[in-house]
């Protein structure tokens, strides 16, 4: 075995290891694999007097709830300009040439209830949002409408529209199934 390694060129054999000429590294720059992110050394806070500093924070705060009542009424928008086009484009006309009989237009008319219920859906959401737009305006967006008390803003992050605060909605339901109860009796 060892004449056949031999007797391939440029490979010598003897009593070292196997050696082959290396080419002599030039360091060329390129992307480090993973850079750590630093976080930057926070920023020396100046204390503001108390009643600028609760005002910045107000501010700071009816600005951020302003945008996220905006970019959720644009989700609202988009969802309702597609629903329209859909509904014009005729996609539900595939359902109405099919039909051949009652159970396929009762199917139909199901589809087409369901897609009014979405749009009609929307249109609350939004006026609600509106409404929400224009309690910001008037400082007095995120204030219980029952017991005047603040409404979380964990709350008003998931329903930015939110006219009562937890416990006040709770009561309101409790009241509508007793309510919903005593008229099916």
């Amino acid at each position: 075995m060892a004449e056949k390694k031999a007797k391939k060129p440029g490979i010598k054999i003897s009593g070292k290891k196997k050696t082959k000429p290396v080419a002599k590294k030039v360091s060329v720059p390129s992307k480090p694999k993973s850079v750590k992110k630093t976080k930057p050394a926070p920023r020396p806070k100046i204390a503001p007097s108390p009643s600028s500093a609760k005002k910045e924070t107000e501010e700071e705060r009816n600005l951020r709830l302003r945008r996220l009542l905006v970019e959720k009424r644009k989700e609202i928008l988009k969802e309702i300009i597609n629903d329209t086009s859909r509904y014009i484009k005729g996609e539900s006309k595939q359902l109405v040439d099919t039909a051949l009989d009652d159970g396929d237009w009762s199917i139909v008319d199901l589809a087409e209830d369901i897609n009014l219920k979405h749009l009609s859906s929307h249109r609350d959401d939004l006026q609600k949002l509106d409404e929400a737009i224009r309690k910001l305006n008037e400082g007095t967006y995120g204030i219980c409408e029952d017991c005047g008390d603040e409404i979380s803003e964990k709350r008003l992050n998931i329903l930015p529209y939110a006219i009562y605060c937890i416990d006040c909605k709770e009561k309101r339901e409790k009241i509508e199934e007793m309510q919903r109860r005593e008229g099916l009796l």
